[in-house]
């Protein structure tokens, strides 16, 4: 465990010595508007902003932990794109998405943002909790542009730019835990394993399933990881000796692969849960299909995308056609999610004369009812909640349209009402 703590306090201090450089670096550089010039219509229009176009980035991961969901929302994002506009755009202008791909590498993270800030509106996109938090002061101090991230860490919460869409990781985690107590048999006494990354997607995570536990009388026994550990047999050996009855993950697909396959293969064979980014259907075709097939769930913070609403059925037919290659998974859902709420906000920027990032910041806080079509309806009306406590819990099942079942439909459990993210 010393070496673990070490690794992620110099994980917290490579990020915080690459803020201040990033902070350095960018205070004397031009920019590309300055909210002032206003176009024929008398629209204001700022960085990222011209004219004709509208520019977003897209801070991805397709070549680290989470490759598989990266490409995918990242896809998802760019159909989206292309369908507005073949539409005619937003506000006369046609969107642009411009994708730098980190590979879950925090130096790679902020070089990419560094580059991408002057020249975007906001981010569609960007993936990694303790990327997010590393660039938080300069997106609240003097950067200011709406990022919508593909992380759900309570720690992102209170920025009125980086807008957290669904549950957070501990309210997740509350609901998956309560999933376990209800329908697989957990009860007061037991013990809950919890195997985490190290920083503020785990630790967020664990924060949620202790409160569970205190609630439902369970002893949580932790496990933490790095990223970069991919096989869980010494985790799941020092569980098993532990004796616990069921386990949570909060890591990536490869993890609960790994968790789960090792698991069922030395006799553990008890009801695993993770978060929404521990799985990606392409893993169903591996060794360890069978065994997630029948030890394994995970909570989302939306429908899958196999789900049968309008919105779902379309876009499986628009993503097929665009990507006839590509496994459907419910990256899809999370990059088309974020992308429609980004391009409401610039439809209600545009109507308020204003396409400025304070604009669309301002736009966004008038989105209390948004409904991106898979089941959940999110409130971006206050920056210090999240926009949905709900939980969705799904089963791998390579039977089903992208590989996921939902088996028990959007609910708040009892202990996330009453929790404080």
């Amino acid at each position: 465990m010393t070496h673990r703590r070490q690794a992620a306090r110099g994980l917290a201090a490579a990020l915080a010595a690459l803020v201040a450089l990033t902070a350095a670096g960018c205070s004397s550089k031009a920019k590309t508007g300055d909210g002032k010039q206003t176009d024929a219509g008398g629209v204001k229009t700022g960085e990222g902003v011209t004219d004709k176009a509208i520019s977003l980035g897209a801070l991805t991961d397709m070549t680290g932990v989470y490759a598989t969901l990266g490409k995918s929302v990242t896809q998802a994002q760019q159909l989206y794109v292309k369908q507005v506009n073949a539409a005619g755009g937003i506000c006369g202008r046609q969107l642009e998405l411009t994708v730098r791909d980190h590979g879950y590498d925090p130096q790679k993270a902020l070089a990419a943002y560094t580059e991408l800030e002057p020249k975007v509106v906001g981010y569609a996109q960007f993936i990694g909790s303790p990327f997010v938090a590393a660039v938080k002061p300069l997106v609240d101090g003097k950067d200011k542009g709406l990022v919508l991230p593909q992380a759900w860490s309570a720690s992102l919460l209170g920025s009125p730019y980086i807008r957290v869409l669904g549950a957070t990781y501990d309210v997740e985690t509350i609901n998956a835990v309560d999933f376990l107590v209800k329908e697989k048999g957990l009860k007061s006494g037991d013990k809950l394993g919890h195997v985490y990354f190290e920083g503020d997607y785990g630790e967020n995570a664990l924060k949620g399933s202790k409160h569970a536990a205190e609630a439902a009388g369970l002893t949580v026994v932790e496990q933490k990881i790095k990223p970069t550990d991919n096989d869980m047999s010494a985790q799941v050996a020092a569980l098993k000796q532990a004796g616990v009855k069921a386990i949570v993950i909060s890591a990536g697909p490869r993890q609960a692969a790994s968790l789960v396959g090792v698991a069922a293969a030395t006799g553990l064979k008890v009801p695993v849960v993770g978060n929404n980014s521990a799985f990606a259907p392409q893993l169903l075709g591996t060794q360890a299909g069978p065994a997630l097939e029948k030890m394994y769930w995970f909570a989302s913070p939306s429908l899958p995308i196999g789900a049968d609403t309008p919105t779902a059925k379309k876009l499986v037919a628009d993503y097929k056609a665009a990507y006839p290659s590509d496994t459907l998974d419910n990256g899809i859902v999370a990059g088309w999610t974020a992308a429609s709420v980004f391009g409401e906000a610039l439809k209600k920027a545009c109507a308020e004369k204003d396409l400025t990032r304070e604009g669309v910041g301002k736009a966004l806080l008038t989105m209390t009812a948004h409904d991106a079509g898979f089941g959940m309806s999110h409130d971006l009306g206050d920056p210090k909640a999240p926009s949905s406590r709900e939980s969705v819990i799904i089963q791998p099942d390579k039977s089903v349209p992208g590989g996921m079942r939902t088996v028990r439909p959007p609910f708040v459990s009892d202990a996330a009402k009453s929790y404080t993210p």
